[in-house]
């Protein structure tokens, strides 16, 4: 039996894949947030950008555009006056809120809030 802390040699496990298609789309910076605000509600651009602190307008849209390819995300367009576009996830996009309240739930316990996270997310 090998000592504690110590590991056998061998060769590492290959990561799961449907692990790794998860993280390389929402492991990005603010991908989870975008989805978390979309989880309460369809809401607008604007609104969802100032739900989400320090996230610029370019990079709000490049998520958007990600999760909208991912076929999470719908753009819904309002011809108005005025013209108005609003956001909604799609079902595949709103099966995500299990798994991201369990992911909520494990930081409360284990991140604590003067830890390690970026400055953004305690304003």
């Amino acid at each position: 039996m090998p000592e504690r802390g110590i590991h056998e040699a061998g060769p590492c496990q290959k990561v799961d894949d449907g692990m790794a298609r998860v993280f390389h789309l929402l492991g990005k910076r603010w991908t989870g947030l975008v989805v978390a605000v979309l989880l309460q509600r369809p809401v607008h651009f604007t609104e969802l950008r100032r739900a989400i602190p320090g996230i610029s307008e370019r990079m709000l849209s490049d998520r958007l555009t990600e999760l909208g390819a991912a076929g999470l995300v719908v753009r819904e367009v309002d011809e108005g006056p005025p013209l108005r576009v609003s956001y909604r996830l799609t079902e595949a996009g709103a099966a995500l809120e299990p798994a991201l309240k369990e992911l909520g739930a494990w930081a409360e316990r284990y991140l604590p809030e003067e830890g390690p996270c970026p400055e953004v997310l305690r304003k």
